[in-house]
């Protein structure tokens, strides 16, 4: 059986570094320019050698993301950009251009091409007709059900790829293909600098009467008509293992290094669980309270099941749920001592229960009891930005490992 892949975001190098570490068989990256997530840090020519380096190293695959839909403007420092990163040995650009792939296809014939979700990807037939001008796999588009997906595998060759995504943000648009965000800020979202005012509250506004708006009653706390709700799919492992996937895609270039680690193991997972017994895997819904760990919306299982309805949008709050703050990163571990150097990346302090996850375990809890500056000074709080700090662990732990905190578990 050949085993899907799960297939992570990686908004930088660090990310890339924690997706694969965390179970990712491949990641997907976008360079400083020419991806769609141009608000992400994004990938200098030398962190993506280094990426490929340490994912290669590991077994692991690294696609880039050249899917904007370019101007004429565009075109002559892509035209050079593409050059340049085809030798660079990325396993498979991703891009949604006719004109990209025309050029892809001249100066990095060897690279496998990938066809971005932002072509809109619906049948079969419109599959066939990209896997005849060179596309090695079509992502599709979100808007397609298991039933459509199956239809889709059914009716194209196996040297087709197929890959969706099953987690993350939704578009409120046709896969991405939105106007609103130029028409409201002059931001183009198929250039990558999209404004998100899907996620913003309207009110309605009387032509002649232009200083005068009116709120649009969803609920009391306001009117988000167009803000979708994450998708979510870690309870649809087997249908999705069923529908003729080769690739399942986690969305958040632009999500931090604990969401991308966290919900990247808990689907590794739920995957692994699959393949050790088919026909007697059972469903844990700790996979499911883990990624609710992270910073999220409700969920929606999208359009997979069905077309999506009213209870696939978000009425009273364009806000994320964050129950846990994601607090530091272990840079090293002496066993001796049973202390760990950490990274901090948000205040916590003696006194706090904390949890550490690592990419073989889900967690374990512990009191921060003691805790040092670099130089061994005891300290009670740990306020700065990436300050380094030694904090004495229950349990080993090693480089990579992540400590978090919940809300509610901050003493005083």
């Amino acid at each position: 059986m050949k085993k899907i892949e799960l297939l992570a975001p990686a908004g930088d190098l660090e990310k890339l570094k924690f997706a694969i570490l965390y179970g990712a068989d491949a990641v997907y990256i976008g360079g400083e320019v020419f991806g769609l997530r141009a608000a992400a840090r994004n990938f200098s020519f030398e962190d993506m050698e280094a990426g490929i380096e340490f994912a290669h190293s590991r077994g692991k695959k690294v696609f880039l993301t050249l899917n904007i839909i370019p101007h004429n403007e565009d075109i002559h420092y892509l035209e050079s950009y593409i050059e340049t990163v085809g030798q660079m040995g990325f396993d498979a650009f991703i891009l949604s251009d006719p004109g990209t792939l025309m050029y892809v296809r001249k100066v990095a014939p060897d690279v496998e091409v990938h066809l971005s979700t932002q072509a809109n990807n619906t049948n079969y037939m419109s599959a066939q007709f990209w896997h005849e001008q060179g596309v090695k796999r079509v992502i599709l588009a979100r808007e397609l059900s298991l039933e459509e997906i199956s239809e889709i595998r059914k009716n194209t060759p196996m040297t087709l790829e197929l890959e969706a995504f099953i987690h993350g943000a939704m578009c409120i648009s046709y896969s991405g293909r939105c106007l609103i965000s130029n028409y409201m800020t002059g931001r183009d979202a198929n250039r990558g600098a999209c404004a998100q005012p899907c996620r913003w509250e309207y009110e309605l506004v009387e032509k002649s009467r232009p200083d005068s708006a009116y709120p649009i009653v969803e609920t009391e706390a306001g009117s988000f008509f167009f803000n979708s709700k994450d998708l979510c799919m870690i309870g649809g492992i087997p249908e999705l293992m069923a529908s003729g996937l080769d690739s399942l895609k986690i969305e958040g270039r632009m999500k931090s290094v604990y969401y991308v680690a966290n919900v990247v193991r808990a689907y590794r997972k739920a995957i692994d669980a699959f393949y050790e017994d088919p026909q007697g895997y059972v469903y844990q819904p700790e996979w499911y309270d883990e990624i609710r760990k992270v910073s999220h919306r409700e969920f929606t299982t999208g359009f997979y099941y069905g077309k999506a309805d009213a209870e696939s949008q978000l009425y009273g709050s364009s806000a994320y749920i964050r129950s846990y703050d994601f607090i530091g990163v272990v840079k090293s571990y002496d066993p001796e001592k049973k202390v760990a150097l950490i990274e901090q990346r948000n205040n916590f302090k003696v006194g706090d229960a904390i949890e550490i996850i690592g990419p073989n375990y889900f967690y374990h809890e512990q009191t921060v009891d003691k805790m040092y500056d670099a130089q061994g000074n005891a300290i009670e709080v740990a306020p700065h930005a990436q300050q380094l700090i030694q904090v004495p662990m229950d349990q080993p732990v090693d480089s990579y490992f992540i400590l978090r905190k919940a809300k509610e578990k901050v003493n005083g």
